[in-house]
């Protein structure tokens, strides 16, 4: 008996949405011209053809005639497929919101006018179905919502994926004759010829960026950029578009820089990036300047040239430190921080007693020992050199590199 009742209750539904389901063709190229023009976006179908948008239309509304009517083993493939189709597409969420809503509104504009003409509808059954068509719209709605929102973090993870990819190849020189560099470039949305940097900034946690948003805040910044996330280095490729923007990009790293950050010397093919993300590298290894900060290669020459050969630079310092190097811990150091101050004054005992704040004798008395146990003198420009190089080496270089001749 109650599945009788449940009949007779929704006769009305099924004889207007029967109706409706036989003009099918013509109310979805209503649909359709309704659609494309009240949504300029779709009008100019620069998105979404005007065929695409019908086939979508037709399955849409069907599906949404057959579930007015309550027939049975209806399923949400219609409105699933069109948010797979419509991200793929790269239409924007709003936008086929924005059509649904024109849709729903149609949907419920042509029942009532067939309720109305047929008179195959009371006023109380349509107040039933229209119950029926916004619970219907909320879940259709979010149908679409949930399949457009899971396809686009598909869409979203693929080209990351593939975007590092590219990164990787110019950063190793790896892009072949299937995908040169142009194209390379031209995925990467950046030019082949310019002004670029390589930036690698060291990674603290793993999976980390080391530098968050980066590429956001670069391209809010008019600056192009192309990033990588190794286990132990955030790399980007940076195109400043001309060398008086190098200031800008690295007061914005500076801001951002949780770690050390090396920065390459300018280049102007991107076929020159894995040079630059060696020199980029040098200058992050850079262990004599602070943890957190921001180091370019070309504004400290020497000490670049020391962090490039390491292990020359090690056995340089070695062999000219000398027996200095063996000296006990507090009393090493503190020769070897009077050596550094010779060189940030004017290597006077005065200039360097003012820098160290200690008494010019204390100074004049560590000058003749350094002097002494390196054999070398600060007054002569070839020793101070080699004096020179010899400690930069010991400040910037691990301890725990190894001479493969020790």
């Amino acid at each position: 008996m109650a599945d009788n009742n449940s009949t007779d209750q929704h006769r009305p539904a099924h004889a207007v949405a029967g109706a409706l389901l036989r003009q099918l063709p013509g109310l979805t190229e209503a649909l359709v011209d309704r659609i494309m023009g009240q949504l300029d976006s779709y009008r100019s179908e620069s998105l979404v053809t005007r065929e695409d948008l019908y086939q979508s239309c037709l399955a849409n509304l069907e599906f949404m005639f057959r579930h007015v009517a309550h027939e049975q083993s209806i399923d949400l493939e219609a409105p699933r497929q069109t948010g797979i189709l419509r991200a793929q597409q790269g239409v924007p969420l709003s936008l086929v919101q924005n059509a649904f809503r024109v849709s729903f509104q149609y949907l419920w504009e042509v029942i009532v006018h067939e309720a109305t003409v047929s008179e195959a509808a009371t006023a109380s059954d349509l107040v039933s179905m229209a119950s029926d068509v916004w619970l219907f719209h909320d879940l259709f709605s979010t149908t679409m919502m949930n399949a457009y929102a899971e396809t686009m973090e598909g869409i979203v993870v693929r080209r990351e994926h593939e975007r590092s990819a590219m990164v990787e190849a110019l950063l190793q020189g790896h892009s072949d004759e299937a995908t040169s560099v142009w194209e390379v470039a031209h995925i990467l949305d950046l030019p082949y010829e310019g002004v670029f940097v390589v930036v690698a900034a060291g990674v603290q946690q793993l999976r980390r960026t080391a530098l968050p948003e980066i590429e956001t805040v670069l391209r809010n910044a008019d600056i192009g950029s192309a990033w990588r996330l190794t286990p132990d280095l955030h790399i980007g490729i940076v195109s400043v578009r001309q060398a008086d923007n190098l200031a800008e990009l690295i007061g914005i790293l500076e801001a951002q820089a949780t770690s050390r950050v090396g920065v390459s010397p300018i280049y102007s093919r991107l076929d020159q990036t894995p040079h630059a993300l060696r020199f980029a590298r040098i200058a992050m290894a850079d262990t004599a300047s602070p943890s957190a900060g921001v180091i370019q290669f070309d504004q400290a020459p020497l000490p670049m040239m020391v962090l490039s050969a390491p292990l020359v630079a090690q056995r340089l310092s070695r062999n000219v430190l000398g027996s200095l190097l063996d000296l006990p811990p507090d009393d090493r150091d503190s020769l070897l921080l009077t050596l550094t101050a010779s060189f940030m004054t004017d290597s006077s005992a005065n200039a360097m007693a003012d820098h160290l704040r200690v008494h010019p004798n204390t100074v004049r008395y560590r000058v003749r020992r350094i002097e002494q146990l390196t054999g070398r003198s600060l007054q002569h420009p070839q020793e101070a050199a080699e004096l020179y190089m010899a400690v930069q080496a010991w400040q910037r270089l691990p301890r725990s590199l190894e001479d493969p001749l020790a």
